[in-house]
């Protein structure tokens, strides 16, 4: 295996916005907070309806396991909109009222939305709490580095969510945090969480059906960010190189050579690129190696529009696992007839 030096870059999905609902938080909008009727939030300016607890999120992978639990007894706010480095997003003021009258503000953590975590503590009141999900599901001895996020710049990997398991703590957090700030609405969160935990371990379980129809020695990965570390580690692929820089530059020709090389020696039936922004250079080595180059996989952009059924974390990786399995020569009917949309208790 090659250590090609490619480094952080963007989390990337499909067009449209985050997947928090409402997000208020489009670059440009302007917010003007309702008016505060107890320290907890405000009464829905729209419909006049009681309280709600108030969660802000970062990225959409997250906001869709927030509204799973959350379901309609939090106001959700996706700050991250779909398709945008989070890595290095910069939010708008009118984010900063999203943050500012949140009582929840809930993040990945492990170094990805930096600009935003520093807007959140600047901008929150001071009740109100920031979460941190990376950091309260793996422990430090557990961290990866790699191509996209070498350990000589110290921030590992944060892509956790892409591993099912690591999802599932995700939600089971979120459960916990709003049940301790909203105790009145705790069963109700842990209603909703164990069905999604259900589902969650159903995805699993198909994922693991599915990997076993690939051929072992097609089980390895080069993609165009390497947001799959954690996922490759827990179904038992090999990731072999990613391609985008940390400065968004191109590799080297050299190190082009070098994974041509690989994939050729390897027999790699495909690379993986990203949906929204082309690689020119993924496609050559795909290209020159005789791999197929798929473009289509996301790890932060569910499908469809934000209101469509599969626009969820269940329907990003049921896109993503049909997507890979058949491209590396395995099948993927264990997904065929998975449910995606959002089911929680009334």
């Amino acid at each position: 295996m090659i250590t090609v030096a490619l480094a952080t870059g963007a989390c990337t999905g499909g067009p449209g916005g985050s997947a928090g609902a409402p997000t208020g938080s489009a670059p440009g909008a302007t917010i003007s907070p309702p008016p505060a009727v107890s320290v907890s939030g405000w009464q829905d300016e729209l419909t006049g309806e009681d309280d709600k607890l108030d969660v802000a999120t970062t990225v959409a992978p997250i906001s869709s396991l927030a509204r799973s639990v959350g379901g309609d007894r939090i106001r959700l706010h996706g700050i991250v909109p779909d398709a945008t480095n989070s890595h290095t997003f910069e939010p708008t003021p009118s984010d900063a009222q999203v943050l500012g009258r949140a009582d929840l503000i809930v993040v990945n953590g492990l170094h990805l939305e930096e600009p935003t975590l520093d807007l959140a503590e600047a901008s929150k009141r001071a009740e109100a709490e920031i979460k941190f999900l990376g950091d309260n599901t793996i422990t430090e001895d557990e961290w990866l580095f790699d191509f996209s996020f070498p350990e000589s710049e110290g921030d590992p990997n944060p892509h956790l969510w892409m591993n099912v398991a690591y999802a599932r703590s995700y939600a089971e957090l979120m459960g916990d945090w709003f049940s301790g700030a909203d105790p009145a609405n705790a069963v109700h969160y842990r209603s909703n969480f164990d069905a999604l935990a259900l589902r969650l371990d159903d995805l699993d379980l198909r994922i693991r059906e599915a990997v076993e129809t690939v051929p072992e020695e097609n089980r390895k990965l080069l993609t165009y960010h390497d947001s799959w570390a954690y996922w490759a580690r827990e179904y038992g692929f090999d990731v072999i190189g990613a391609v985008q820089a940390s400065d968004f530059s191109d590799p080297s020709p050299q190190e082009v050579a070098e994974l041509i090389d690989q994939v050729r020696a390897e027999n790699v039936p495909a690379v993986f690129g990203s949906e929204v922004f082309p690689s020119p250079v993924l496609e050559q080595i795909a290209r020159e190696s005789g791999a197929t180059f798929v473009d289509a996989l996301r790890d932060d952009e569910p499908p469809g529009a934000q209101d469509a059924p599969e626009h969820t974390y269940l329907g990003m990786l049921q896109k993503d696992m049909t997507i890979m399995m058949e491209a590396l020569g395995g099948s993927a009917e264990a997904f065929a007839d998975m449910p995606v949309a959002d089911s929680v208790a009334p």
